[in-house]
């Protein structure tokens, strides 16, 4: 599965929505991060003042990679995926 997420709100969808698929709950999350649940809806709430090594540790719970690309005009946006 690939998803571009350009904005806060995006990465938050997209992350809550990987974690739902995936049948985990926030504390899940919570609890092998370290991090408290509240920081997780946080992050999936698009908080844009959430810490790079936040996302980066739900991620890898989520067994996820973050990519950094240029922007093309063949990549589709998140807008129109969904």
């Amino acid at each position: 599965m690939t998803t571009i997420a350009r904005t806060p709100a995006q990465i938050g969808n997209a992350l809550r929505r990987v974690r739902k698929d995936k049948g985990l709950t926030q504390k899940d999350v919570s609890e092998r991060t370290n991090l408290r649940i509240a920081t997780i809806s946080s992050l999936e709430n698009g908080d844009a003042g959430t810490q790079i090594r936040t996302i980066l540790a739900v991620m890898m719970v989520l067994q996820l990679e973050f990519r950094v690309a240029e922007r093309g005009s063949d990549q589709p946006s998140l807008e129109d995926i969904f």
